[in-house]
């Protein structure tokens, strides 16, 4: 009777998780599907999985466009650097706060743990921008999302959980501090380390509105402002539009968009999976401990 029940309980697990594993893949396979099939296709099976009348033209007409690289190689840099800013000053910060020796260390925690429930809100930070003098500058979509409560607790946490017998073995050998904590804690935070690095260029690469907040010229446009502008000049094409005009063509307003959201998906994609290893150790040990 027991093993029944087991089994029903497994059998029921297996089909929510396939259920809510097509629920997930489909809208992917669908927008992949419909960007590389003609108009045409499109219009007589809009919910299709695979393409058909297979082509490449949308890719070649959006890919051809030198605002859609720019936007590219701004992003990337965005990422790049608060990313490894980011991901500096967690530690640098994380590392004091781990140790109970620290003098006003529940006053500091406090405060990062206000910052988590309440912010200066949207005109306020607008403001600190502009008097800064960072209005239209890749610098504003980068240091308002450098360092984040949320983020600096698990990674001190994490650092709390290393065992303090390796620390106190290399300052019997005469390590200093920096070098205890670049060559000793670092090397074994990877799975904090990797972790924290997907949350970060995730959000920076995902920014959409600190763009529209901050970003005036199109040559700084950070890639999502770039494909909202696509998605827009869809709509209007597909309003203004010959239906028969454009399903003779193999490009059309709804292939460049569908086109376009693959571009823009396919990096985080790609890493992804080379972070998914260390992901659950590093939440799971940043998160344990208070």
């Amino acid at each position: 009777m027991g093993k029944t029940k087991f089994e029903l309980f497994d059998a029921v697990n297996y089909t929510l998780i396939t259920i809510i594993t097509i629920v997930m893949v489909y809208p992917f396979l669908n927008v992949a599907s419909v960007s590389l099939s003609s108009y045409s296709a499109y219009v007589n099976n809009p919910m299709m999985i695979w393409p058909h009348d297979f082509t490449f033209g949308a890719y070649k007409e959006i890919m051809s466009r030198s605002l859609l690289w720019r936007s590219y190689l701004n992003t990337i840099l965005v990422t790049v650097s608060g990313v490894g800013i980011g991901i500096l000053l967690y530690i640098l910060t994380a590392y004091p706060l781990s140790k109970k020796v620290l003098k006003g260390r529940k006053t500091l925690m406090v405060l990062v743990i206000f910052t988590m429930l309440f912010n200066g809100g949207l005109i306020p930070n607008f403001y600190l921008m502009r008097s800064l003098g960072l209005l239209d500058t890749l610098a504003a979509l980068t240091l308002p999302a450098l360092i984040s409560g949320f983020s600096l607790i698990l990674m001190k946490n994490f650092f709390e959980s290393l065992p303090e017998e390796l620390e106190e073995a290399a300052r019997i050998d005469g390590a200093s501090d920096p070098y205890i904590l670049f060559r000793i804690v670092v090397p074994l935070s990877k799975p904090i380390v990797a972790t924290l690095c997907l949350f970060a260029a995730v959000g920076y690469w995902n920014n959409f509105f600190n763009g529209i907040i901050y970003i005036r010229s199109e040559t700084k446009w950070p890639l999502m402002l770039y494909l909202r502008e696509v998605i827009e000049a869809a709509s209007t094409m597909a309003q203004q539009a010959n239906a028969a005009e454009m399903g003779a063509s193999q490009v059309t307003s709804e292939t460049l968009k569908y086109a376009t959201l693959m571009i823009v998906m396919i990096p985080i994609l790609c890493v992804y999976p080379f972070l998914q290893k260390f992901f659950v150790k590093g939440i799971m040990l940043g998160s344990v401990k208070g």
